[in-house]
């Protein structure tokens, strides 16, 4: 579900103050119910002009209003004179063709073609084209356009992948599915989208409301509020909208003279929306509903990505492209109640404060102190805030983005787990350990909590009790909690049974999604007696989960959580309805049916999505395990070896086949298999589980 961005590098797979304490607090409450919303469509950005004229001219000209442009001559940036681009042994030409621009290049079959830019993305520091294809496709082109000055090294075409060939074919070429703007662009980019897609003539039909990421992009339909306002009679607080976007409330920042740090005037009585609205867009996320819900967690519409290697670093870090929202809702300013609004104009998107993050730090934090060198180990101004407590990583080779976690440097992590230096940015020829050592001096050994030791071990095939000890550590954040548990392996004792409770009745959603995933490897006699709490859970994601981990128990639902099996399996199926132009979703769809002993329908489905993806791995093991239960291994093996020569990279693959040798009594084959996926995934406690017991059964020595 989480597929890369079409603009991600290439994946190989002390308390605040009371604040802190009230919200956490607080957050242990049920959600309430949203209200019911006014009706309402959408009425285009030029409606709010008239009465927000400031916040309107605020807008204009921002990244959001410019976020996706029809081609044309003020539009276009790059340069189409004619040039020519080389990467690797393929040469592109950029030109003009009367008013139309146009790119020359290798097509989906390596055959040269011409391709008219339709639409401009982004701005700045870099500008990308999007051409049509048949079957109303609009695809995303590597060849980017570097906004930036010529002093800094712009004005110039460059290739997002540099460093790799993508020859037509390849997952990452511009004319396949990750670098298809109606699936993975076009909901953040534009307004009110619509995919569109029609599955049995595989074209879309792609609309939006408006062309940008316009008003009502966040503040959800208008119509209502406009008509409201001509009348000049509002009927509620939200005055005809349909989402409250206000974090704030009565509350003010007030100074503590004890810490230098400000402190909510009353705390929050539910958690912050912003967050949950701008995560829409800005998180690592897959998409669970055709309509987005305004006001709703994030997780009532989207399935927010967890910790995962790959993305994150083992203290939370951001790796891959995951935008904001997962690091955001680690740090401790989230906890202390602040929201993205109180750092960011949400019209201009530009810090309040002006051009210095300095100034932003300095509303909450004071100067006097956490400026001065006691406490940088610098002199004034040699160093920035976000220079230590936001590090930067560059994605899209020239687009660097500041990390949201907002944490204390720790460079004896970063020696001791891998992790980045915090100080490599200024001090490129200095180790973690000298680091480690100019803080220590400062300011004396960090031994605040962090669970960047837990994620590590994990991660290196620690088992349960590592798993246990960090969902229970509340000082944790509720997204390394939730990550840690997916950690949880065979077998589950009465602790692990009890954590895995306490996770499905736990109020952040993201504990009861990893939760709920777990489930599905539990018997019976354990999931029954909860199924009525978790198909009834009022986030759409945990339904979608629970939906997979009840439906191989139809005939044994209990009667009072029959509604909400009903409904957990429709929002299921209707979540994978919405992106059948994925073969993720038929992998799913495909695994529901296995679940139910729908057998022929879960192979068909697995053979389409292996037929839209070759590599797609997951549909590659299912359906093998599918066959397993359909009698027919030598089949399997075939999807398997078939699979393995593609990725003989994934793990999954050679975990699956080396099960299926010693369903065959092959040992010598299931231990190398079984050996070579605990080798390309030390951290899956279930892999090394497989294998202990298979060197054990042989009367091998198994490692501690």
């Amino acid at each position: 579900m989480f597929a890369p961005c079409p603009r991600a590098p290439r994946v190989r797979l002390t308390v605040l103050g009371t604040a802190a304490i009230l919200l956490a607090a607080c957050a242990e409450e049920p959600e309430p119910p949203v209200p019911a919303a006014p009706a309402g469509t959408f009425a285009g950005s030029d409606a709010c002009a008239s009465c927000h004229a400031a916040e309107f001219a605020a807008w204009s000209g921002s990244h959001h209003q410019l976020a996706m442009q029809p081609a044309t001559e003020a539009t276009v940036l790059g340069d189409f004179s004619g040039v020519s681009f080389d990467h690797f042994d393929a040469t592109t030409r950029f030109e003009r063709d009367g008013d139309a621009f146009v790119v020359r290049t290798a097509g989906a079959d390596g055959t040269p073609g011409a391709f008219p830019v339709r639409y401009v993305f982004g701005i700045e520091p870099l500008q990308q084209y999007l051409v049509a294809l048949p079957g109303g496709r609009l695809q995303a082109l590597p060849f980017a356009w570097d906004t930036r000055a010529s002093a800094a090294g712009g004005q110039r075409w460059f290739h997002l992948y540099p460093d790799e060939p993508v020859p037509p074919g390849d997952v990452l070429h511009w004319t396949g599915r990750l670098q298809n703007w109606n699936f993975m662009c076009a909901e953040c980019h534009s307004t009110n989208v619509v995919m569109g897609y029609d599955a049995a003539a595989d074209r879309y039909d792609t609309s939006w409301s408006e062309i940008s990421v316009g008003c009502e992009a966040c503040h959800g339909p208008g119509s209502a509020h406009v008509a409201q306002a001509a009348s000049g009679a509002f009927t509620n607080s939200r005055k005809g909208l349909v989402v409250d976007l206000d974090d704030q409330g009565r509350a003010t920042w007030q100074m503590s003279p004890d810490t230098g740090i400000a402190v909510r005037s009353e705390m929050a009585m539910r958690p912050p929306q912003q967050p949950e609205s701008c995560g829409r867009c800005h998180a690592r996320r897959g998409v669970l509903a055709g309509e987005y819900v305004y006001g709703r967690p994030l997780t009532d519409t989207h399935m927010p990505a967890l910790l995962d290697e790959g993305l994150y670093f083992a203290d939370g870090q951001i790796r891959d492209e995951v935008y904001v929202y997962g690091s955001f809702v680690q740090s401790r300013m989230y906890r202390a109640g602040v929201t993205c609004s109180n750092c960011h104009d949400p019209h201009s998107l530009a810090l309040r404060t002006g051009p210095d993050p300095d100034d932003a730090c300095a509303q909450c934090h004071l100067p006097d102190r956490f400026a001065a060198r006691e406490h940088t180990g610098h002199a004034p101004g040699a160093a920035a805030c976000v220079d230590c407590h936001m590090p930067e990583r560059t994605y899209m080779v020239v687009d660097p983005r500041r990390d949201h976690g907002f944490r204390v440097p720790r460079p004896d992590l970063a020696e001791a787990l891998g992790l980045p230096q915090p100080c490599a940015a200024c001090h490129a020829d200095r180790d973690a350990a000298w680091a480690n050592e100019a803080l220590v001096a400062w300011h004396g050994p960090q031994e605040a909590p962090t669970f960047a030791h837990a994620l590590a071990e994990l991660r290196d095939g620690a088992g349960n009790a590592t798993v246990l000890a960090a969902v229970a550590n509340s000082d944790y954040p509720g997204i390394a909690r939730a990550t840690a548990l997916g950690f949880l392996g065979s077998p589950l004792g009465e602790s692990e049974v009890a954590a895995l409770d306490t996770a499905l009745g736990d109020p952040d959603p993201l504990l009861r999604i990893a939760a709920v995933r777990l489930l599905r490897f539990t018997p019976p006699d354990y999931r029954l007696p909860r199924a009525e709490r978790v198909l009834g859970d009022p986030v759409r994601a945990v339904r979608v989960e629970a939906a997979m981990a009840y439906a191989d128990l139809d005939a044994l639902i209990p009667a009072a959580a029959r509604p909400g099996f009903v409904r957990s399996t429709r929002d299921f199926v209707d979540a994978q309805r919405i992106q059948l132009d994925r073969p993720e979703a038929w992998v799913a769809l495909a695994d529901h049916a296995a679940a139910t002993e729908d057998i022929d329908v879960a192979l068909e489905r697995y053979e389409h999505a292996i037929r839209m993806e070759p590599r797609a791995v997951r549909a590659r093991v299912n359906m093998a395990d599918t066959l397993r239960r359909a009698g027919d291994d030598e089949r399997g093996r075939r999807v398997l070896e078939d699979g393995i020569a593609l990725e003989p990279d994934a793990a999954a693959l050679h975990h699956s086949l080396g099960l299926l040798y010693v369903r065959q009594r092959e040992m010598a084959s299931a231990l190398d298999a079984l050996e070579r996926a605990v080798a390309l995934e030390p951290g899956n406690a279930r892999y090394r589980y497989v294998l202990d017991v298979a060197r054990s059964e042989l009367g091998e020595t198994v490692p501690d």
